[in-house]
């Protein structure tokens, strides 16, 4: 097979990641931050590769590469946080698959410390995109976000209200066997555009698990302990700062330490309107009117504006966050969170992290369980797949890999049928998603097996 000249194979990439669960719609930033991130050759490849994780001799197959040849391309790519490869014990091999725009080729990109690497142009490309990026993926349309927020432990409830393993950092903690640190991309990218206002390190992105292992083997992030992780969950409660994680139930991989200034998952609400970034927590903030003194120290620090100071600015404060909601936020209103004179909170925008009851030195707020139980995704293989149907881009997932030969009317029919509103809506459900995911898993073949243990 003859190869690519380079803008078709960049063309021909931007259209492999716009396949992917999180979209990547072509634009003049986008095609400029592929030029800058990937050579001709390796554009080529992750052009090629399956969606799904895959070993090696499946890569060289699709990309028509000797695996000898391969391997040391996939190593740079890897290195580079272009390709993801991760270890599967059911196979005994690495498995790999192009990295989404996010997480990935943004996060990946702004981890990386290396003094040629042009910083600050390569944040500016990433700022042009952003807006193009929320609203492809993140609009008030869809149903499946990318993270979730955890509230913070020392402003949940004591004793009368549940609280389950998964929604405390402490447990996912605490369950996981490997962690790392590294630059936060987030924060790396606005230091780099003179917009960081906070005081908070640049490294401070942690991970854990295969997401841990996957930065250290590449030399994204440095190990560190699970007392160090622990403390550095204990800075962001000290800081004020949000604690997102993956939106998953089970082996999650990332937790954020996000502020209103630099995070781009928190600025997808407030800058972007768009609200499908972050799912909220469990949980939604109220107000205690008699113990409230109207101090405002919580309406500063609500890191997405969902709480507006007393009587006189709540209305003209309540609208301009309309705007702002939350992936699966239910539009309730907590009990007591509109007392006069007493702040405002729209439970609408809140994301139930707790970060302004650690605040009130009056004992004020508290968090209360949502009415609506927050529903997210088992393990991340399910958060992909509800995603891509959520985006409309699943029949590039059942017919890749190993049926990646499957008819192309096959493929369109799919596709069209899962992008009708029903069809999502029916499939994104409760009644029906745990059967639609069973049979994706089978469609995915050994791929989607495998996926299922990361």
């Amino acid at each position: 097979m003859g190869h690519l000249g380079a803008k078709e194979a960049i063309d021909r990439l931007a259209e492999r990641l716009d396949h992917l669960h999180v979209r990547a719609p072509l634009a003049p930033a986008l095609r400029g931050i592929l030029s800058e991130l990937y050579t001709p050759a390796e554009a080529e490849v992750v052009a090629a590769m399956p969606g799904v994780p895959s070993p090696l001799g499946a890569v060289a197959r699709a990309s028509a590469r000797t695996e000898p040849e391969l391997g040391a391309l996939l190593e740079g790519l890897c290195r580079k946080g272009l390709v993801i490869d991760l270890w599967s014990a059911r196979q005994n091999a690495h498995l790999y698959s192009p990295s989404p725009f996010v997480v990935g080729v943004f996060e990946f990109t702004m981890m990386r410390s290396a003094p040629d690497d042009d910083h600050r142009r390569r944040a500016a490309l990433f700022q042009e995109y952003w807006q193009e990026l929320m609203a492809a993926n993140f609009g008030p349309e869809r149903r499946v976000a990318l993270a979730r927020t955890l509230p913070h432990e020392a402003a949940l409830p004591e004793g009368s209200v549940e609280v389950l393993d998964y929604e405390r950092a402490s447990d996912l903690v605490g369950q996981a066997r490997r962690f790392s640190v590294g630059l936060c991309s987030c924060r790396h990218e606005k230091h780099h555009l003179g917009e960081k206002r906070c005081s908070v390190p640049l490294e401070s992105c942690t991970a854990l698990d295969h997401g841990a292992d996957y930065l250290i083997r590449n030399g994204l992030a440095r190990e560190i302990s699970r007392e160090e992780m622990l403390e550095l969950v204990e800075r962001s409660r000290a800081l004020g700062l949000v604690m997102n994680a993956d939106n998953v139930r089970r082996r999650g991989t990332f937790i954020c330490h996000c502020c209103s200034c630099c995070c781009n998952l928190l600025l997808g609400i407030t800058r972007f309107g768009c609200p499908s970034t972050v799912v909220t927590s469990n949980f939604v903030a109220a107000v205690d009117p008699a113990s409230c003194d109207d101090c405002g120290r919580c309406v500063r620090a609500c890191p997405v504006k969902a709480i507006t100071a007393g009587a006189d600015t709540a209305g003209a404060d309540a609208a301009d966050a309309a705007e702002l909601r939350p992936a699966n936020a239910s539009r309730e209103q907590p009990a007591g969170a509109r007392g006069a004179g007493c702040p405002s909170v729209d439970a609408d925008v809140c994301l139930g992290c707790g970060v302004c009851v650690t605040r009130c030195t009056r004992h004020a707020l508290s968090l209360e369980r949502r009415q609506r139980r927050v529903l997210h995704p088992e393990n991340t293989f399910e958060r992909v797949i509800l995603m891509a149907l959520d985006r409309g881009t699943l029949e590039h997932l059942i017919f890749d890999g190993p049926n990646r030969n499957a008819p192309e009317f096959l493929r369109g029919f799919v596709g069209g049928v899962l992008r009708l509103g029903v069809v999502q809506q029916a499939l994104l459900g409760d009644r029906l998603r745990s059967v639609f995911l069973r049979t994706i898993t089978a469609l995915a073949g050994a791929g989607g097996k495998t996926a299922t243990e990361l």
